[in-house]
């Protein structure tokens, strides 16, 4: 996949079909259309967005008699990683400090939490 298209953030449709690569493996335009939520959309749409996300390098595609199945080119860990990235730039002075103590001072995490997190990461250092 190419830097430009690898660093471009997915729109919520696109993440949203994305999510049913990760999830799923490779799959067919129809199979994805069939994990979509209600209301499902039209297979051309669906079929419009995954052609988009393969000529932006999200998506491979293997021909299969007489149609394609479509696979994950950015592993989910890759994207997850990165966006993760842009949101503590982007709101938190690319501080990951001001990011956890943000989550500590809304309550989105616990002390005890946090505390259990860190013993975590010491431990996995250890091994």
């Amino acid at each position: 996949m190419n830097t430009d298209s690898h660093n471009k953030k997915l729109s919520r449709k696109e993440e949203e079909i994305m999510s049913c690569f990760w999830e799923q493996g490779p799959l067919f335009v129809r199979e994805v259309m069939e994990l979509m939520p209600e209301p499902k959309p039209h297979v051309n749409t669906v079929s419009t967005f995954v052609r988009a996300l393969e000529a932006k390098g999200w998506l491979t595609r293997e021909q299969i008699g007489n149609s394609y199945r479509y696979a994950a080119a950015v592993p989910v860990s890759d994207y997850r990683d990165r966006s993760l990235r842009g949101l503590v730039d982007r709101f938190f002075g690319r501080s990951c400090l001001s990011l956890v103590s943000s989550l500590v001072k809304e309550e989105k995490i616990s002390t005890e939490e946090l505390r259990e997190l860190i013993r975590q990461i010491e431990e996995g250092k250890e091994e």
